[in-house]
C-alpha cells in the first residue's frame, strides 16, 4: 500500500465560541438579510452550507475556508492535530 502526506496548505479559519454566531456568518459570506430570509438562526448554532450539505457548528468547532473557497466545520481535536498557526 502506498503512503501519502497531506500537502501543506494555508487556510483561513475562525473558531465558533458559542457567542460569535454573526461573526461566523460574516466569515462564511452570509449577510444579515440572507440569514433573516433563510432563517438560519433558528438555534444558537450556525448552519454551515458545505459541499456535502448543511452542517451545524457547535461551540469549539473551527470553521474552515477550504482551498476552493468552500466552508466546513471541524472539531477542535481534529483541527489541532491537522493545523498549526502560521505567521501573517
Amino acid at each position: 500500500m502506498a503512503k501519502f502526506r497531506k500537502k501543506p496548505v494555508v487556510i483561513e479559519a475562525l473558531q465558533f465560541n458559542g457567542s460569535n454566531f454573526f461573526e461566523v456568518l460574516r466569515f462564511i459570506g452570509r449577510s444579515q438579510e440572507i440569514v433573516d430570509n433563510e432563517m438560519l438562526h433558528t438555534t444558537d448554532h450556525p448552519v454551515i452550507p458545505t459541499l456535502e450539505g448543511e452542517m451545524t457548528a457547535r461551540p469549539g468547532d473551527w470553521i474552515i475556508k477550504g482551498v476552493k473557497g468552500e466552508f466546513y466545520p471541524c472539531k477542535p481535536d481534529i483541527f489541532e492535530a491537522t493545523y498549526e498557526a502560521v505567521e501573517p
